[in-house]
């Protein structure tokens, strides 16, 4: 019954990591939201892999990126979002934000530059700079654990270029 629990979970899990990629102008207004008159260029798409080390006929391991089928608390997983920009015009100060979905917490390897949010986008700032309450209401460091939002400005995108933006996570 445990593993039929497993799998059910995992997918909601998979169904609810699918979240919905937001671009925002530099306000941190979402793109959305804008005015309809100027068309965004800027397209994005957002992909959720498994972690999975794989060992080959001759015991060799390497660890791959694939489409998870069946994933359980404790599987690693990288959120990524492509960018492009299909216009002719450069565009510069674009904000990336994906929000992190509540079955999975970001990894404790992730870019200590990253900048990310713990109260669902209010405030932002490097992790380390930030703080949480406690469930007795006491301010505490914020941890992985809190994250709730993470956010890439990018300063320029060409006409004509791509990228691939990426944050580790592990399934909760």
């Amino acid at each position: 019954m445990k593993l039929l629990g497993n799998i059910m979970m995992s997918l909601a899990v998979i169904a609810a990591l699918s979240a919905p990629v937001a671009a925002q102008d530099d306000q941190g207004t979402a793109a959305a939201q804008a005015a309809p008159a100027k068309a965004n260029p800027v397209t994005l798409t957002g992909d959720v892999k498994a972690v999975k080390t794989v060992t080959d006929a001759n015991g060799i391991e390497t660890v791959q990126l694939v489409q998870p089928e069946v994933i359980v608390p404790g599987d690693r997983v990288i959120f990524g979002t492509g960018y492009a920009n299909d216009g002719a015009e450069p565009v510069t100060d674009f904000v990336v934000t994906n929000a992190v979905p509540g079955a999975v917490r970001l990894a404790p390897d992730a870019d200590p530059a990253l900048v990310v949010s713990v109260d669902g986008g209010k405030s932002w700032g490097v992790l380390a700079d930030l703080t949480s309450r406690g469930e007795d209401g006491t301010a505490r460091a914020a941890t992985h654990a809190d994250v709730t939002h993470v956010r890439w400005t990018l300063e320029r995108i060409a006409p004509g270029e791509t990228g691939r933006l990426e944050y580790p996570a592990i399934i909760r």
